[in-house]
C-alpha cells in the first residue's frame, strides 16, 4: 500500500464515527433526512462505537421515531455509556417522555454540561425550564446550565425569573444572567414592529387642522 492510499485510509476511519447509515448510504448526523427509515438509526444502538450509538439517538430524537420507543427505552437502561445514556435520555423526552427533562437537567451539573446544554436549547418552550429555577438548592452548574439554554429560548417571562440572578454571589451565576438578559433582549427587540418614522402631514395655508 502506498503512503498515499494509507493516510487516504486513516482519514476515513477518522471520519466513520460521525456517520450513520441510512437506506441510501451514509447520512450525516446533523442533517438527517426526515424521511429516512428509523429502523437503520434504530440498529445503530447496538454498535460498538459510543459515539456512532450517541450519533444514532440523537438522529432519532430528530425524526421524533416513536415507533422505536420501546426499543429506545430497553438500550437506555443498559446503556454504559454516559454520553450515550445522556442522548438515550433526549431521544426519550422527544418520544415524549416528560421525565427525562429533569434526568437531562440533572446532567448539567456533570462533565457531559455542554451535551445537556445542548439538548436543552432545543426545547420549543422555554417554560419547561423555569420550574427548575423554583428549587433554591440547584448545584451553580445546573443554574448556569439553564440561563446558558434560555439565553437562546428565554421570553420576556424569563426574563423576569433571570434579572434577579445577576445579583448572585454564587460562582458563574451572575455573569451567566448577565449574558442571557443581553442576549435574550436583544432578541426580543429585533421581534418589536419597527416605529414608523413618515412625517406628519400639515395642511395647506389657510386650512385649519380637524
Amino acid at each position: 500500500m502506498t503512503k498515499r492510499h494509507s493516510v487516504i485510509c486513516s482519514l476515513l476511519l477518522l471520519w466513520m464515527p460521525i456517520l450513520v447509515f441510512g437506506q441510501s448510504g451514509t447520512v450525516p448526523l446533523d442533517g438527517v433526512d426526515a424521511r429516512a427509515d428509523s429502523s437503520e438509526f434504530a440498529r445503530q444502538l447496538g454498535h460498538a462505537d459510543p459515539l456512532v450509538r450517541q450519533g444514532a439517538a440523537e438522529a432519532l430524537a430528530r425524526l421524533v421515531a416513536v415507533e422505536q420507543l420501546k426499543l429506545v427505552q430497553g438500550y437506555q437502561l443498559q446503556e454504559k455509556n454516559k454520553n450515550v445514556r445522556l442522548a438515550l435520555d433526549w431521544t426519550l423526552y422527544r418520544m415524549g417522555k416528560q421525565e427525562a427533562l429533569f434526568r437531562i437537567v440533572r446532567e448539567l451539573d456533570s462533565s457531559r454540561h455542554e451535551q445537556s446544554v445542548g439538548y436543552l436549547r432545543q426545547l420549543d418552550d422555554p417554560a419547561l425550564l423555569h420550574s427548575f429555577f423554583k428549587e433554591g438548592d440547584n448545584p451553580a452548574r445546573i443554574t448556569v446550565g439553564l440561563l446558558e439554554a434560555l439565553a437562546q429560548l428565554g421570553n420576556q417571562e424569563s426574563l423576569e425569573l433571570i434579572k434577579p440572578l445577576r445579583d448572585s454571589f454564587v460562582a458563574g451565576v451572575a455573569e451567566a444572567a448577565e449574558v442571557a438578559t443581553d442576549k435574550i433582549e436583544s432578541r426580543l427587540a429585533e421581534k418589536e414592529p419597527p416605529v414608523s418614522n413618515r412625517p406628519r402631514s400639515v395642511g395647506k395655508p389657510g386650512q385649519t387642522s380637524p
